[in-house]
């Protein structure tokens, strides 16, 4: 069993382009895929819905979250209640607070209490998942995402403060514990350390699990290859002789 196979958490894809969710589809590893606004920009999407309903009529075995992107909260709402009607296996993406900072926890509220299955996305405080905890149906899926790799940016461990987390969501079985914004893939040995129940992964971390396990001397052997195939590739030369001892 190599030790990918022994890890527990589950792994999400995080990204927005169509062709590459589709082959990621594939792999049994992918367990599920989590989208944002500005992935989507970055794909190059201008139709938010048609783009949903096209992933949602192709992956339909997987959960896959959509974001809603008003900052006033009764159109947030609105668009949670949308967004969840366009397939079962969707979640709804809902930020912590606007942008103003006013926090969504009556909004969470309100939308898991109709049953509406919540992705709470850009957590970064302790404070915020207890508010959370607390306001999500303890009946109602969802996933509480904790931007891990943004709090380590900030100089801080994130392994001990996911450990806290998921004490805090003991309360609601149904609640799963995300670590969000990895920032490299060692990180998905730290969210399992953590307890997370689930890991998003962009397409170039993804990319990098055929690593796990590789012998570390054959790494460098490939890393020494690949110098010498680039300088040779890119025509370098030196001066020999006298003159280049005196340049």
């Amino acid at each position: 069993m190599s030790r990918l196979d022994k890890l527990k958490i589950r792994i999400f894809a995080d990204g927005a382009d169509l062709a590459h969710m589709l082959r990621l589809a594939a792999n049994p590893r992918i367990s599920g895929f989590t989208t944002n606004p500005t992935l989507m920009r970055k794909a190059g999407i201008s139709d938010y819905a048609a783009f949903a309903r096209e992933v949602l009529s192709r992956i339909t075995d997987r959960p896959i979250s959509f974001e809603v992107f008003a900052d006033e909260f009764d159109e947030m709402e609105r668009q949670a209640e949308l967004i969840a009607s366009w397939g079962s296996n969707v979640w709804v993406k809902i930020p912590i607070t606007n942008t103003k900072g006013e926090p969504a926890v009556p909004t969470i509220r309100r939308l898991a209490g109709r049953g509406i299955k919540l992705n709470v996305t850009a957590i970064l405080t302790l404070e915020q998942v207890a508010a959370v905890a607390e306001a999500l149906a303890a009946e109602t899926p969802a996933i509480v995402s904790v931007f891990a790799g943004r709090i380590a940016d900030t100089g801080v461990d994130p392994v001990p403060m996911m450990q806290e987390c998921r004490r805090l969501l003991v309360s609601r079985p149904k609640a799963e514990l995300l670590w969000a914004s990895a920032r490299e893939l060692l990180n998905l040995f730290h969210a399992e350390e953590s307890g997370s129940d689930i890991i998003t992964l962009t397409s170039d971390l993804l990319d990098k699990l055929a690593l796990v396990g590789k012998d570390l001397g054959e790494y460098s052997l490939d890393t020494v290859r690949m110098f010498h195939r680039d300088a040779t590739a890119a025509g370098f030369t030196l001066p020999t002789g006298a003159r280049a001892r005196s340049a």
